[in-house]
């Protein structure tokens, strides 16, 4: 079950708007074959994975990477950890996979996306809210898992009109309550930055 010709026209445009965007951060050939490798990874992983709107999943790795561009800023390894992120969580790649073909912080990025994707912020978030912030707060040691995070949530929540009512509601819930776990997090980073600077 591949992609439609109507699905490969579909991802050459949002990977063509992606590629353009991508020129504010790439600097070498190296970005760009490191960004290519992602691309065409997650591409051939999601194969005949369709979203909630009926179109091929591969779109929202690619929405989530502009966003990170586009909305926060980020760089190269942090556009190809979100072309990457659901790979891990939905197919049969593993973390020691990506450390092989992407190397160990693209490897670390994406296994933390995937621990909050599953573990953190899986179907029981809503009943064990409490417990899942004191583990975000201690379980990051790179904030663009957290960055990317957001991203991946901000599409989500973009593309809500395809889910069922109820799950339209309890996504919002959950956005909601990792949005307070987000802002908790940025905060302790904040202190903790303050506290270096105040001992200088």
């Amino acid at each position: 079950m591949g992609y439609t010709a109507e699905d490969e026209n579909l991802i050459k445009e949002k990977w063509d708007d992606l590629l353009l965007s991508c020129t504010k951060i790439c600097k070498n050939d190296e970005d760009w074959n490191f960004i290519k490798r992602a691309f065409f990874l997650a591409k051939e992983a999601h194969e005949g994975v369709r979203r909630r709107s009926g179109e091929p999943y591969l779109l929202h790795p690619i929405a989530v990477a502009k966003i990170v561009i586009e909305e926060i800023g980020l760089g190269v390894k942090s556009v190809v950890a979100a072309l990457l992120h659901d790979v891990v969580e939905d197919t049969e790649y593993t973390v020691e996979d990506m450390e092989n073909i992407f190397g160990p912080k693209i490897a670390q990025i994406v296994d933390g996306l995937t621990k909050i994707s599953g573990g953190i912020f899986g179907e029981q978030a809503s009943a064990q809210a409490e417990n899942f912030k004191k583990l975000l707060l201690t379980m990051s040691d790179d904030i663009r898992v957290i960055l990317i995070k957001i991203c991946d949530r901000l599409h989500n929540m973009r593309t809500l009109q395809y889910m069922r009512p109820e799950k339209q509601l309890e996504k919002a819930k959950d956005t909601k309550e990792e949005k307070e776990v987000f802002s908790m997090k940025k905060h302790k980073e904040v202190i903790k930055k303050n506290k270096v600077d105040l001992k200088v």
